[in-house]
């Protein structure tokens, strides 16, 4: 299977393992090309993440928070999608993210396109429809609350009152106030 994954690093041979905020190392790679575009994007830093995304009728949709979230996370932001071939038996799926499949041992690189903007990358991916952008100022309270809770539920679960200067924090104070102070008020 073809395998994709997005990095700010280049020259890349073989992906290996790296720690982000889940129970071990892994290889982070997706099925689809637009959704290794998203991982260039990240506003925090590891091993912390920001990928607001769902997918609506196996479409990807980047879900903004904040009025014109993606230009300001993607625009000026170069990197790497890195493509690989893998066998079933080597990748497991990741769950809640259809797409996603994680690899415990390192995976050969066989491609690489660079990136010049992420954010004209990802505008070409609305006008050939691969992908969608659920704009802030179309979203409903209950939609933009259900959001917000699940930010609330990643604080509450990385315990983010005891680290409040790490970047994922940082962020929430500064993009969603709003939400942090729902989490700082339970």
């Amino acid at each position: 299977m073809i395998l994709y994954h997005g990095s700010r690093t280049g020259n890349i041979k073989v992906l290996k393992p790296n720690q982000a905020d889940h129970d071990r190392p892994y290889v982070y790679m997706t099925t689809m090309e637009v959704v290794a575009a998203f991982y260039l994007c990240n506003a925090v830093t590891r091993p912390y993440y920001w990928f607001p995304y769902g997918f609506e009728n196996g479409v990807p949709v980047y879900h903004e928070l904040y009025p014109n979230a993606l230009k300001e996370v993607s625009d000026g932001v170069s990197g790497y999608l890195y493509t690989v071939f893998a066998q079933e038996d080597q990748v497991i799926p990741f769950k809640n993210i259809p797409s996603a499949r994680l690899a415990t041992e390192p995976v050969a690189v066989a491609g690489c396109f660079r990136v010049e903007n992420a954010y004209d990358l990802l505008m070409g991916y609305v006008k050939q429809g691969k992908m969608r952008i659920g704009r802030f100022e179309d979203k409903s309270q209950r939609q933009m609350g259900w959001w917000y809770s699940r930010c609330v539920e990643y604080l509450r679960e990385k315990r983010m009152a005891e680290t409040p200067n790490c970047s994922y924090a940082a962020f929430i104070r500064s993009k969603l106030p709003q939400v942090w102070e729902q989490y700082s008020a339970e």
